[in-house]
């Protein structure tokens, strides 16, 4: 078998001869009159009128039989079988058996035509190179196996796994639905800063990186700019999302990435029992939409969005379940339940927020949802409104799928003295050695200061998307990021 050097370098040979014959091997233009697809709507009126189409696409086999050949073309919409006959194309027969290989993109011309064995064609009395390839394709069955070189080859990896080509399809619509939805709903989509001086919306490790210009050193933002757009509230603007990337500085697991896709949107005068009508709806169209049903199988649970969502009361099911009391639980206490759950912890770092967040996540494994996780401990979160039934909880849910966090929204804290205090916590926090802590942003408390109406606020990202899709994270990113080549 040759070598893709080899194969190179014989590709490169037929690249020259095709100038030598005067044919460009990439023009700029194509002289394609349908998609494939159309063409295959079509065919009955096309092969009863023997009206000539032009067809384009890859060349993904090519079999060659003497004096017949079969090509398979895929132009993205769909794939045809060529029907090539020598004493149809003269000249052109001998140049389309020498001349191109599988990859190569061609444009084919000819009526619609059904073969001896009933299969829908195209029948070719002219062919057009439009693309050389240099490069062979991996062969179909074997494909790609080490997974770095997949993900970073992913245009070769989606050639060979069209179902990848679907997934590209199905995130698109999976953002789009969510957009389509908020602008029906008259919020505006608007942009916030990605450089930082101050990380804030989230508890989240930042990148760091300097600003030449202005001689700063800047974070990366590690949220889809939630300060920014409470401050719009601030400034009148009722109803805003924002949908773009955000990064943090922590572990790649099936379900988290350093870059990725966050949809977060603002809306005054509401509040979390408002949002969590919202977010049901939400996720329902999400998955009428764009899977075309409510039911999916995730990490073994079976889940249906559109079944009566669950409560789950997060401080209720901790107590019960470690025999605490977590709004007033001590870290030496907390250390022993942890010791007792089997759970490991950094001695050195524990905080009663860590400790806490560590028991919930064991038992949050076992909830399959749909469901609404709330009545979290202020402690647990700086920027949501205290529970008026409970003023050491506060008005926050987060959605619970598959024993996993799909989405968090709360009725927005807008009690500029209250904001001010839990940043000062938060910042108390990180000077004592926890760097995922929020940064105390007192530019946002003096914007909060000339009064921001009571509002509600939701955030998701494309984990929800892996999860219905029923994969990882990373598998679920077109290009995710994989280490240089050695």
């Amino acid at each position: 078998m040759a070598s893709q050097d080899e194969i190179r370098t014989e590709r490169i040979r037929k690249l020259e001869l095709l100038k030598e014959k005067g044919i460009d091997p990439y023009p700029a233009e194509s002289l394609r009159t349908s998609t494939i697809t159309d063409f295959l709507a079509n065919f009955q009126t096309l092969e009863s009128a023997q009206f000539e189409s032009i067809l384009a696409g890859r060349i993904m086999s090519f079999r060659k039989h003497g004096a017949l050949s079969f090509l398979d073309i895929n132009d993205g919409t769909a794939s045809i079988q060529v029907f090539c006959k020598l004493d149809a194309m003269g000249s052109l027969y001998e140049d389309l058996q020498t001349l191109v290989d599988q990859g190569d993109f061609v444009e084919i011309t000819g009526p619609a035509y059904i073969t001896a064995k009933g299969q829908q064609s195209i029948f070719c009395n002219n062919w057009r190179m439009i693309s050389k390839s240099i490069r062979a394709l991996p062969d179909s069955w074997y494909g790609l196996k080490d997974e770095d070189e997949r993900l970073r080859m992913r245009y070769v990896d989606m050639i060979l796994t069209p179902a990848l080509q679907d997934m590209a399809r199905k995130r698109s619509l999976f953002w789009n639905t969510i957009r389509t939805y908020l602008l029906e709903k008259n919020f505006i989509e608007v942009e916030t800063p990605v450089l930082e001086n101050t990380t804030g919306g989230a508890e989240a490790r930042p990148f760091i990186t300097h600003h030449n210009a202005l001689d700063i050193d800047v974070f990366l933002r590690i949220s889809a700019g939630e300060l920014w757009q409470k401050k719009l509230l601030v400034g009148g603007l009722p109803r805003t999302f924002e949908i773009g990337r955000i990064f943090r500085n922590e572990g790649i697991s099936p379900e988290h990435l350093q870059d990725y896709t966050q949809l977060e949107y603002y809306m005054a005068y509401s509040d979390y029992v408002e949002g969590m009508a919202m977010t049901k709806e939400l996720y329902q169209l999400i998955g009428e939409k764009v899977f075309g049903t409510t039911k999916f199988t995730i990490k073994g649970f079976n889940i249906d969005l559109a079944d009566e969502w669950e409560i789950y009361d997060y401080t209720h099911i901790l107590n019960t379940t470690y025999n605490i009391d977590i709004l007033s639980v001590s870290t030496d206490q907390l250390a022993s339940v942890l010791t007792l759950a089997d759970i490991a912890y950094d001695k050195n770092t524990l905080t009663v927020e860590r400790g806490v967040d560590l028991l919930w996540k064991k038992i949050r494994k076992t909830l399959a949802g749909p469901g609404f996780l709330i009545n979290v401990p202020v402690f647990m979160e700086p920027l949501a409104k205290r529970s008026r039934e409970n003023p050491h909880t506060v008005e926050r849910f987060q959605v619970i799928l598959a024993g996993s966090e799909m989405g968090k929204g709360f009725s927005e804290l807008n009690d500029p003295i209250d904001q001010r205090g839990r940043f000062e916590h938060q910042q108390a926090l990180r000077d004592a050695g926890d760097d995922e802590a929020q940064m105390a942003d007192m530019e946002f408390v003096e914007a909060l200061e000339y009064a921001m109406p009571p509002a509600f606020g939701f955030g998701l990202s494309e984990r929800l998307f892996s999860f219905l899709m029923d994969t990882t994270v990373r598998e679920a990113q077109l290009f995710p990021l994989t280490r240089p080549r050695q």
